[in-house]
């Protein structure tokens, strides 16, 4: 098995908004095949979820403090939705990863349509994303997205959650987001 990074995932840099590592891209591609052996399936077969020591890797979430400059739109997230409220910080430094992941997709799943950088034949990968997230666990969903989410908006996904699940779950976002935004490019 050998990884590559895919042009799509290049855009994950110090200056983007994405979370980053510090090192090369040849390096997430050693780590990645060092710590397949840890590996989950993706949603489908032909993608990896690969965790990775988060050493020197990087969020694109920033904590604020009183004072900061936040931009905002209004603009739906693909083609087809309906425009939402995005608030974003810009001019701070992005929050160290507690835990980082590496999503790995075959060739063969990225030449479905026409995405792969490398021969789709057996043993090939591609690096589509690296996730990364300040705390340990699962990272609680934003109350906006959740919101978005429950009431049915546009490119949610229903929770199916009933009024106490939901509020428990707006409390813990509330606590974790009321000072986290994400990074403006």
């Amino acid at each position: 098995m050998t990884v590559f990074a895919n042009p799509f995932v290049l855009r994950q840099t110090a200056d983007s908004s994405f979370s980053h590592s510090e090192g090369s891209w040849d390096d997430l591609c050693r780590l990645a095949e060092a710590n397949l052996t840890n590996a989950k399936p993706g949603y489908r077969e032909g993608v990896l979820e690969v965790p990775i020591p988060a050493d020197g890797i990087f969020t694109g979430l920033v904590t604020l403090k009183e004072g900061d400059k936040l931009t905002g739109q209004f603009a739906a997230r693909r083609e087809g939705e309906t425009p939402r409220i995005e608030i974003r910080a810009s001019g701070q430094d992005k929050l160290p990863a507690a835990t980082a992941t590496i999503i790995l997709y075959s060739s063969a799943v990225l030449a479905e349509g026409e995405d792969n950088s490398q021969e789709p034949v057996e043993g090939n990968w591609e690096i589509v994303s690296l996730n990364a997230s300040p705390v340990e666990g699962e990272m609680p969903i934003s109350p906006t997205v959740l919101m978005h989410n429950h009431f049915g908006s546009d490119g949610g996904t229903d929770t199916q959650l009933s009024d106490a699940e939901l509020v428990a779950l707006l409390r813990k976002g509330f606590e974790f987001w009321k000072d986290k935004a994400l990074l403006s490019s």
